[in-house]
């Protein structure tokens, strides 16, 4: 049951997340199915679509077994979670963070709440692991981070409820997703049009051209077989050729997590759709 506090507040993304699709969803409108039973999203991240469509039964899995873990715990222990990120609040300054950033070990609890805290006080929100999985973003420069916002981590919980939440590679959803019932979105790290981009490296699980190569048959797949897919990616001639047999939408973002200032603003992505 919600507060009345709780009611005012809409499911959102909890987390700042590389590529987060929650400005964008206005001009996805258009391109999401009329009708589904299913809804699954084989690349989490920050789960804008998701939040946005709140569908009844959902599949929401992702590789980042720290990010799954998160998830997991606003589901499932939100009280818990909520009540370690009141004392990473109370205890917020540069040393505090390194010393947090520097041992990732503990239970689900302390590493869920360590995520957010971290993803709520570093550099622009980047989540970025090195090779050996270690998180190495800098601390940001954030006069007053909100570290644990209570009533939407609430929210959240209630909206999580009813999915299934899994680390899992993204060609697993082949195991799900089988009919004309189900919708499928895929947010992969996005195709570099650059020597800046960051969207290739997340985690240590690098996304490079031979997975977007096999990515565009699980896609294929999943559409021979009438199911609904949505895709997004970068716009350059590589994705287009790829997906040239579907339907492609331009879409004008915004995005602002190049640490370099002058390669901010407005950049082309595309929509890539099965039906």
């Amino acid at each position: 049951m919600l507060t009345s506090s709780q009611s005012q507040v809409l499911p959102r993304p909890f987390l700042k997340w590389a590529g987060g699709k929650s400005r964008l969803i206005p001009q996805y409108l258009p391109y999401f199915p009329k009708k589904f039973t299913n809804y699954y999203e084989p690349f989490l991240g920050g789960g804008a679509v998701f939040f946005h469509l709140q569908p009844k039964s959902a599949v929401l899995t992702d590789i980042n077994a720290d990010l799954i873990n998160t998830y997991c715990c606003v589901r499932d222990r939100v009280e818990e979670l909520i009540a370690y990120l009141k004392k990473h609040d109370a205890r917020h300054d540069k040393d505090y963070y390194y010393e947090v950033r520097s041992y990732p070990q503990g239970t689900d609890i302390e590493r869920a709440a360590r995520l957010i805290y971290l993803n709520k006080t570093c550099f622009n929100g980047l989540y970025r692991e090195n090779s050996k999985g270690e998180f190495n973003v800098p601390m940001g420069k954030y006069k007053n981070p909100v570290i644990c916002n209570a009533d939407l981590l609430r929210a959240v919980s209630v909206v999580l409820k009813s999915a299934t939440i899994e680390k899992r590679h993204f060609e697993d959803v082949l195991n799900y997703a089988k009919s004309v019932e189900d919708f499928v979105y895929f947010d992969p790290p996005y195709f570099p049009i650059n020597s800046t981009s960051y969207f290739t490296s997340y985690s240590r699980d690098s996304f490079n051209e031979d997975a977007q190569v096999r990515l565009k048959e699980v896609f294929a797949q999943l559409a021979s077989q009438g199911v609904k897919v949505l895709l997004s990616n970068s716009d350059c001639e590589f994705i287009r050729e790829l997906y040239s047999e579907f339907k492609i939408k331009p879409i004008s973002a915004s995005r602002s997590i190049n640490s370099n200032a002058k390669n901010r603003g407005k950049i082309r992505e595309v929509l890539i759709s099965s039906f």
